[in-house]
């Protein structure tokens, strides 16, 4: 079995970031050769806080604009910025702009040359990059979203009417990637006709935030030590938005009884995976939340749920966390799996391996695991079979390293082929449209 040094060591080749490579960038921009000045980059994105994933997709495209656009003057129009998330930017990406007042987003309508629509759910900033179109006629890109008719906090099918106008404005775009294929198969079918359609990783994969200051704090705390524990994140069919006093929103009594109905089935493949892996491994397990409302729920339908003699190899996180810790810890542990999407995003960008649990509620999202080669780590929980199926790969997961390695970084490596491409494609919009 590799050491621990080793295991570090190949960790660090593989995340490609740390202190050292931050401070050392130094690429050739194409761009500034041929143009007079820097092309201005407005971002539409940071989407909402109360999620690390959410948080996730700004820092993600930000970095990628760095690596690959390093002369670009990017500024940022988020929709949220609170609970901690603007320092952390802030700190990442010291010379980041930032606009939010009505006047100040309109000198940054007028003085920036293009409008990237960041990853999300849907085409969430679309009322803005309308705006943005009709007051500026400039040109927008879309990067890293998925295209559904079903809305991506409701539960009811989108009217076709609107729909079509979302297909429509996608059409004015130079670019629309979208971060699942069946996204891009819904986009064709519906008549999208943008010049440049094609699949793109959402853009948390190339997060690289870190906090290892507080991650090894609260490991020490809990005796957890580096790749001697799992990470396990559990979800509800819908997030619970009503129990987050900042959102103040009422309770959905369709979405909660559907939250009820099907909370035990969609936690038992995750429970068995747990009691497996402790079982058959000297390994931990730290049940840790991707948004603020899953450190209750891991308790109740996981930890609870576990003997006694189990427990105590089980760290139950009690608090929410920010990005830059939760991925600092992950890069910390032999891998992932749970309910979420983007924590194992972010953990097969920083070359962790994870696993992906998924349902009809998620919209199509999680097929891009199979779009980056990690069909076998994708399961369906409103499958029986497949639902059976997730402790055997979680316990695989763990107790084969060298494969499990070999899968993420397989995966890594073509996710970092199509960012490449994606800001090429960018770069050749920003210079045709000097």
């Amino acid at each position: 079995m590799p050491t621990i040094e080793t295991l570090l060591q190949r960790r660090h080749i593989l995340t490609g970031i740390g202190a050292a490579a931050i401070a050392g960038r130094s690429w050739v921009s194409a761009i500034s050769q041929d143009s007079p000045k820097p092309p201005k980059v407005l971002l539409r994105s940071s989407w909402q806080t109360v999620n690390i994933g959410d948080i996730a997709h700004t820092p993600g495209v930000l970095a990628l604009l760095e690596k690959h656009l390093p002369d670009a003057e990017v500024t940022l129009w988020p929709s949220s910025l609170g609970d901690g998330v603007e320092a952390l930017l802030m700190n990442r990406f010291p010379n980041l702009r930032v606009v939010r007042t009505k006047s100040e987003v309109s000198d940054a309508m007028g003085s920036c040359d293009f409008l990237l629509h960041g990853s999300g759910p849907s085409l969430v900033g679309e009322k803005d990059v309308r705006a943005w179109v009709e007051q500026t006629g400039k040109p927008f890109g879309v990067y890293g979203i998925t295209l559904s008719r079903i809305g991506s906090t409701d539960t009811k099918e989108i009217p076709d009417e609107r729909f079509q106008k979302t297909v429509s404005l996608l059409s004015q775009a130079q670019f629309a990637y979208f971060r699942d294929s069946r996204s891009l198969a819904l986009a064709k079918v519906s008549g999208c006709t943008c010049p440049v359609m094609e699949f793109a990783p959402d853009g948390a994969f190339a997060t690289d935030l870190a906090n290892d200051e507080r991650t090894k704090k609260f490991l020490a705390e809990h005796d957890l030590r580096p790749f001697q524990f799992v990470c396990c994140i559990p979800r509800l069919r819908y997030t619970p938005y009503w129990l987050i006093a900042s959102k103040n929103r009422p309770l959905d009594p369709v979405k909660h009884a559907r939250n009820e109905a099907m909370k035990d089935q969609d936690h038992a493949p995750l429970l068995e995976a747990i009691q497996q892996i402790l079982t058959n491994t000297p390994y931990k397990i730290l049940l840790c939340p991707e948004d603020q409302t899953q450190m209750a729920v891991g308790k109740e339908l996981l930890w609870d749920k576990l003997p006694a003699n189990l427990q105590s190899r089980v760290v139950h996180r009690k608090d929410y966390w920010l990005t830059d810790e939760a991925l600092s810890t992950y890069r910390m542990s032999l891998g992932l799996f749970g309910n979420e999407m983007h924590s194992p995003i972010m953990c097969v960008g920083s070359g962790v391996p994870a696993i992906v649990c998924r349902w009809a509620e998620q919209t199509t999202k999680g097929f891009m695991w199979q779009d980056i080669g990690l069909g076998d780590w994708l399961f369906d929980l409103d499958v029986e079979g497949e639902r059976r199926q997730v402790a055997p790969a979680a316990l695989r997961m763990v107790q084969d390293r060298e494969w499990a390695l070999q899968n993420v970084t397989k995966a890594k490596e073509f996710v970092e082929s199509r960012q490449k491409a994606t800001m090429d494609t960018l770069r050749n919009a920003l210079k045709s449209n000097a």
